[in-house]
């Protein structure tokens, strides 16, 4: 895993996003983190020291893992670029094939409706 700056990432980010248009998923997921051993934030709390957290972000395409580390003060500067990352690319996307209601519900009224005729008898 690569720890990058902020726009280093957004660049590589994109780079992920251009090479699986056709085919593969990238998945970023954004974490809390304090970038310190279990231990020395135990250590850390005892002692009273304030613990400063930080945005932990990584994206993979499962070939490539890169991360950023983001202080709170670079987070909504950082969520604005991201945001245009991802409006570039959202015509990469599959449609989702949607049912009509109308055409389902009468798809299923007429099999049963012709069911019923032919089992009645003709006198």
């Amino acid at each position: 895993m690569v720890l990058l700056q902020p726009d280093p990432f957004l660049n590589e980010l994109t780079n992920m996003y251009e090479r699986t248009k056709e085919k593969g998923s990238v998945w970023v997921t954004f974490k809390r983190s304090s970038m310190k051993s279990k231990a020395k934030r135990k250590k850390m709390e005892s002692a009273g020291e304030v613990i400063e957290y930080r945005c932990l972000v990584r994206a993979t395409d499962s070939k490539k893992t890169i991360s950023t580390s983001l202080s709170a003060k670079d987070y909504l500067r950082f969520q604005a670029s991201y945001a245009t990352v991802l409006k570039a690319h959202m015509n990469a996307l599959k449609k989702r094939e949607r049912k009509d209601k109308k055409k389902s519900a009468e798809g299923e009224k007429k099999p049963a409706d012709q069911s019923k005729s032919a089992s009645k008898p003709n006198a």
